[in-house]
C-alpha cells in the first residue's frame, strides 16, 4: 500500500476515534464540510480516478524523458541449428543441391541513444558469432566485432524528438493542473451530496415538527368543533393537514435514508454509521475582484497549457507535411573493428578496420497532389485549431467572470435568505398564536406553515450555492480566495 493509502486509513481511525469517543461510543457522528471534503480528498472513487489519470500521465512523461537515455541491449542466439538441403555454388562455378549441417550462436551487446537536437542516434556495439560446420569433421569458427560506432541521421526529415520536447513537458505540467482541479471538482461534488443530505435532515426535522403542530391543532380544533366555535369544514382541514403531515414525514425520513448512503457511499464511510452533519453556517463578507481570479485563471489553469500546447502540436503537423513533401536523404556510417578465428582467443587478436557508409535519398516526383493536399489541410488545421483557442480563451475569461460575479451577488442572497428564514418563523409563531386564540382561520396558518418551511429550505439552499460557487471558482483559479493562497500541486496525494 501505499503512503497516502496509509494516511488515509490513519486520519479516518483518528476521525472516527475522536467522533466515538465525543459520543459515548455511539455510531453517530457530526461531520462538517471541511471534514467530508478531507475524506472526499483521500479516499472517495472520484479522487482515486484522478489519481490514476494523472498517473498515466506522469508515466508517459517518463517514458518520453526515458527516450532520451541512453539505452543497452542484449541480443543473443544460443543456439540455432540448421540441418537442410541447399543450392551452392562449388568450386568449379557449377551449382548443385547439398546438405548443410551447421550450429550457429551469436551475441550482440548494443549501447544506443537518440539525439533530440537533430533527431539521429548514435550507437555503439560489440558482437561475436559462432559456426559450427557438420561434415566429415566438425569446422568451428568464430567472427568478433569488438567494437562499432556509427549514426543514423535523416537530414531534411521531419524531428519529431524537435517537436515532443516542447510539447511532453507542457502536457506534464497540464496534467499536474488538471489533478489540482479534479480534486476540486471532488470537493464540488462532495458540497452536493452534504448539502443534499442536509436539506433531507432540514425537511425531515420540519416535517416532524409540523406532524406534532399539526397533531395539537387537530386535537383544539377537535375540541373547538364539539363547542360549535368552528365549522366542521375547518375541522376537516385540521386534520387533512396533519395525514399531509404524517405522509410527508414518511418520505421525508426515507429520501433522508437515501441520501445519508448516496454521501456514505461516496465517501466510503461504514454502512453502520450515522451521520448528523454540521451546517457550514459562518461564511465570509469576501468580495472577490473580477480581474484578481481572470488572472489567477490564466497562470494557473491547465486550459491555459492546453492553449499553448495545441497550437505548438499543429504547427508540428504542419512542418512535418512539409517536410514529408520534399527532397529528403538518410544518412548511416559505421566504423568498427572485425577479425576471424578458428579459436576464440584469437578472434581478438590483431582486428581489422571496417567502415560503412550509406546515403540514401527520396525524391518526390509525381504524387498527382498529395503532399500539397496534406500540406493543405495542416494549415487549414492549424488555422482552425487558432481559431478555436482564441474562442476559447474569450469563453474562459466570461466562465471565470460570470462567476465572481455569482459568488459575489451569493453574498447579498444568502443575507436575504438568512433574514427571510427568522421572518418567515416568526411570523408563523405569531400567526399560530392568533390561530389557537381564534382570531385568524386555518388557511392562513398553513399559509404562515408552508412560508415558514419554504424559508428554512431557501436559506440552506442559498447556503449550498454560496460553498458550491466559492470551490467551483476554486477550481476555476486555482486559488483560495480565503486563506489568500494558490492551491499548490501535491505530490503526495497521488502517489
Amino acid at each position: 500500500m501505499n503512503k497516502s493509502g496509509y494516511y488515509s486509513i490513519l486520519l479516518f481511525s483518528f476521525f472516527l476515534l475522536e467522533v466515538f469517543l465525543a459520543n459515548g461510543q455511539s455510531n453517530i457522528i457530526k461531520l462538517s464540510l471541511e471534514d467530508a471534503i478531507v475524506f472526499a480528498v483521500r479516499q472517495s472513487p472520484e479522487a482515486m480516478m484522478a489519481r490514476h489519470r494523472y498517473r498515466n500521465s506522469y508515466w508517459q512523461f517518463r517514458t518520453h524523458k526515458a527516450g532520451f537515455m541512453p539505452m543497452l541491449n542484449l541480443d543473443a542466439t544460443i543456439p540455432e541449428l540448421n540441418r537442410s538441403i541447399d543450392r551452392i555454388t562449388q568450386p568449379d562455378g557449377s551449382e548443385a543441391f547439398r546438405e548443410r549441417r551447421y550450429l550457429s550462436s551469436s551475441m550482440n551487446l548494443s549501447l544506443a541513444k537518440n539525439i533530440g537536437f537533430t533527431g539521429g542516434q548514435i550507437f555503439l556495439n560489440t558482437n561475436l558469432q559462432r559456426i559450427d560446420l557438420f561434415a566429415d569433421s566438425t569446422i568451428t569458427s568464430y567472427l568478433s566485432t569488438p567494437l562499432n560506432i556509427g549514426f543514423r541521421q535523416p537530414l531534411f526529415a521531419y524531428n519529431q524528438f524537435r517537436w515532443s520536447r516542447k510539447t511532453e513537458p507542457l502536457r506534464f505540467n497540464e496534467a499536474q493542473r488538471r489533478y489540482v482541479e479534479d480534486l476540486e471538482a471532488t470537493a464540488i461534488t462532495t458540497i452536493n451530496y452534504f448539502f443534499d443530505l442536509l436539506m433531507a435532515q432540514i425537511q425531515n426535522q420540519i416535517q416532524k415538527l409540523n406532524t406534532a403542530n399539526n397533531d395539537t391543532l387537530f386535537q383544539i380544533a377537535q375540541g373547538r368543533f364539539n363547542m360549535g366555535t368552528i365549522a366542521e369544514n375547518e375541522l376537516l382541514q385540521t386534520e387533512l393537514n396533519l395525514l399531509n403531515s404524517r405522509a410527508n414525514l414518511e418520505n421525508s425520513q426515507l429520501d433522508l435514508e437515501t441520501k445519508e448512503f448516496n454521501l456514505k457511499s461516496y465517501l466510503r464511510l461504514p454502512e453502520e454509521i450515522k451521520i448528523e452533519l454540521v451546517p457550514p453556517y459562518e461564511t465570509s463578507a469576501l468580495i472577490i475582484e473580477p480581474e484578481q481570479a481572470i488572472n489567477q485563471a490564466r497562470n494557473n489553469r491547465a486550459s491555459a497549457l492546453g492553449f499553448e500546447r495545441r497550437l505548438i502540436e499543429a504547427e508540428s503537423e504542419l512542418s512535418k507535411a512539409r517536410l514529408d513533401s520534399r527532397f529528403n536523404a538518410n544518412l548511416y556510417a559505421v566504423y568498427g573493428l572485425t577479425q576471424s578465428a578458428e579459436e576464440l582467443k584469437n578472434a581478438y587478436l590483431n582486428p581489422q578496420d571496417q567502415q560503412r557508409l550509406t546515403i540514401g535519398v527520396q525524391v518526390p516526383i509525381l504524387d498527382w497532389g498529395l503532399s500539397k493536399g496534406k500540406i493543405k489541410m495542416a494549415e487549414s488545421s492549424r488555422e482552425l485549431v487558432k481559431t478555436s483557442v482564441e474562442q476559447e480563451q474569450i469563453d474562459f475569461d466570461q466562465e471565470v467572470n460570470l462567476k465572481v460575479k455569482q459568488f459575489n451577488m451569493q453574498q447579498n442572497q444568502l443575507m436575504i435568505a438568512a433574514r427571510s428564514d427568522t421572518v418567515a418563523l416568526k411570523r408563523y409563531e405569531v400567526t399560530k398564536q392568533r390561530y389557537l386564540i381564534g382570531k385568524i382561520g386555518i388557511i392562513e396558518l398553513n399559509m404562515a406553515q408552508t412560508e415558514k418551511d419554504n424559508a428554512a429550505l431557501g436559506y440552506i439552499s442559498a447556503l449550498h450555492s454560496y460553498w458550491r460557487n466559492y470551490y467551483e471558482l476554486r477550481r476555476l483559479t486555482h486559488f483560495d480566495f480565503l486563506s489568500n493562497r494558490q492551491l499548490e500541486f501535491d505530490e503526495e496525494k497521488y502517489e
